[in-house]
């Protein structure tokens, strides 16, 4: 268990200062289900970070974070509007369908990014009986490409959702690798720019099955800590929740390590630049690389380090890097692709 990879930033471990952390949780006894101090802490710390007036709910898992945040906020013949590659539509086996009773309806993007014209189409004719109702429009940020949203770009879509008396959501597992790209705070990029409800990720950003919903209107939360138990994400030692999102947020390790995740990724697209069959196909934002390799360099690369086909047809591969990803480690692998490319020069 000691070989590193580029197939996801959930590969990576725990951060140490997380462990520590989650060390000095475990002396002694606490009340269960939140009721102890650190889960306190950490709620103010979540009202630091993203607004005094937020409530939040830990769960275990980014699926739950976006189900129950959903849950909270949607009829069953509601329906939520979504991108083409989100997670919600491509990688939750159906979850948000079948807890929810809802309809996804899905824009297409340029980049990962919905935009006011993407999304506008699936408004019309909705005010009938026989149709779902758009309620909540969900935003990935960054995107599954990788991609991220400006301020600007999500108010526009936040001020577009509420005109038409809608609800934005954002999935925010990688939240901290596009605020670190900006250099801006959390609340700058949620709260700021009229984000209603987020689902933040922390355990692709060094933590260990600890997520958390915000909301950003209380009045929005009501039913919520009903569904996070009904849904089985209600942790009895929730203080080791609690304790990895302390040891986060209190000295901006959030932005420590995402800086440090987009560095790597950054690193590695400068040294690919000059390998002629190397394509990357979408600009790199933060740590996610997405390039067209060719295909009969796949497995050859693979039995060095791990990473994921994203688009088999294509053969667009995705190389992921994370806060322990080292610049070693980066540089060894851009000469392995370095390799493949003079090796199959023609």
């Amino acid at each position: 268990m000691g070989e590193r990879h580029f197939i996801s930033d959930n590969a990576a471990g725990i951060h140490p200062e997380v462990i520590a952390m989650l060390e000095r949780a475990s002396r002694g006894h606490a009340i269960a289900y939140g009721n102890d101090s650190l889960t306190q802490q950490a709620l103010q710390l979540f009202k630091q970070h993203f607004g005094a007036q937020t409530e939040t709910f830990f769960v275990l898992t980014g699926t739950a974070a976006n189900v129950i945040a959903l849950q909270s906020v949607l009829s069953s013949f509601e329906a939520v509007i979504c991108a083409d590659c989100a997670h919600l539509h491509r990688d939750e086996c159906g979850a948000p369908e079948k807890f929810l009773g809802s309809k996804l309806l899905i824009a297409q993007t340029q980049q990962g990014k919905l935009s006011v014209a993407t999304v506008a189409p699936l408004l019309r004719d909705t005010a009938m009986v026989h149709r779902v109702q758009p309620k909540v429009l969900s935003i990935t940020q960054c995107t599954e490409w990788g991609t991220i949203y400006t301020p600007a770009e999500i108010k526009t879509l936040a001020d577009f959702c509420h005109e038409q008396g809608l609800l934005l959501h954002m999935d925010g597992a990688r939240l901290s690798n596009a605020a670190a790209r900006l250099n801006l705070s959390l609340k700058e990029m949620t709260a700021d720019v009229g984000v209603d409800v987020l689902s933040f990720g922390g355990t692709k950003n060094g933590l260990l099955a600890a997520e958390a919903i915000v909301f950003f209107d209380p009045q929005l939360a009501k039913k919520t800590g009903f569904y996070r138990k009904q849904s089985m994400q209600l942790a009895s030692k929730m203080r080791f929740i609690s304790a990895q999102f302390l040891a986060l947020l209190i000295n901006d390790l959030w932005w420590k390590n995402a800086q440090h995740a987009n560095e790597m990724a950054a690193l590695l697209e400068r040294e690919l630049k000059n390998i002629p069959q190397v394509e990357l196909v979408v600009p790199v934002e933060t740590n996610g690389i997405f390039a067209r390799i060719p295909p009969s360099w796949v497995p050859c690369l693979q039995q060095h380090y791990a990473f994921a086909v994203w688009d088999s047809a294509s053969t667009v591969v995705r190389w992921m890097t994370s806060f322990d990803t080292t610049a070693e480690e980066v540089q060894d692998f851009a000469q392995k692709i370095r390799n493949m490319n003079e090796d199959n020069a023609p």
